[in-house]
């Protein structure tokens, strides 16, 4: 039986649109747990799954948590290991915000809690996921998974100056063939925005898990800068945060190039 918090889109065509981050819930009981339910979804990957909604019009498959990621992390390894090393980021249950504002009173959740969420929220993510990836392997040997999020373009806790608008992540090449990542990256370069590879984001616990290029699954995250589809105020704030979706995002005509480039190589020789 599906979570009642997933939406799941399931497609003919070997490519899988993954959205960890969009989600805004908050369930029943945690709500009040947090210091401010304002502050628990304000680091979504606000208006990503609608900005992609074209997606399944080119018959790919979508996962989606509908859950804010203060309350699990599904792009974060379960086991707490850190991604990035030596650098500032959130854990699987975040206590604090890309800011540095606490996201709760006290502590936070203790191990248990973070091992019951990681099981009721965190592992049904993932095994749908791994059952979509399965599907399409079956029906056509090789299948392309792209992670899909957004990010404020300048957050000083997280990264220095002003984020390029395309973040393409492979883990240095490890989780895709190199075709596909000079395919995306091409794209990007022709748009005349702002990009770069394996930079500061180099491909979070999803790409990094799921990308096993000789099995015929590859990977690769795309984190955008969120002024390439709304508008960003200096300062977030409850009365200015999240602005709408902009109607003609700018970059959304690159997604598309970018994911039927993906379509395309996924339908190319093994």
């Amino acid at each position: 039986m599906t979570a009642d918090f997933l939406d799941i889109h399931s497609g003919t065509e070997p490519l899988i649109v993954a959205f960890p981050h969009t989600g805004t819930d908050l369930p029943p009981g945690l709500e009040d747990a947090f210091v401010s339910p304002w502050l628990a979804r304000r680091d979504a990957d606000w208006w990503i799954d609608r900005l992609y909604a074209f997606a399944q019009d080119l018959g790919a498959t979508t996962v989606r948590t509908r859950l804010s990621r203060s309350v699990i992390d599904c792009n974060r390894d379960p086991s707490g290991v850190s991604l990035y090393p030596g650098q500032t980021t959130t854990g699987l249950c975040p206590t604090e915000t890309f800011d540095d504002e606490p996201l709760y009173a006290g502590d936070g959740p203790d191990e248990a809690e973070i091992a019951r969420r990681r099981i009721a929220y965190f592992d049904p993510y993932h095994t749908a996921l791994t059952a979509e990836i399965e599907r399409l392997r079956a029906l056509h040997g090789k299948v392309v998974l792209y992670d899909a999020h957004s990010i404020r373009s300048h957050i000083p806790r997280l990264f220095e100056g002003r984020l390029p608008q395309f973040n393409i992540g492979t883990n240095g090449g490890a989780t895709c063939d190199a075709a596909l990542a000079e395919a995306v990256s091409a794209i990007c370069h022709a748009s005349g925005h702002s990009y770069v590879r394996d930079g500061r984001f180099k491909g979070g616990w999803t790409t990094r898990h799921y990308g096993r290029p000789q099995d015929g699954v590859h990977a690769i995250q795309m984190e955008l800068s969120m002024r390439g589809y709304m508008a960003e105020p200096d300062l977030p704030t409850p009365e200015n945060w999240p602005t709408p979706l902009d109607p003609y995002p700018a970059v959304q005509p690159i997604l598309r190039r970018i994911l039927a480039a993906a379509l395309e190589f996924a339908k190319g020789p093994a």
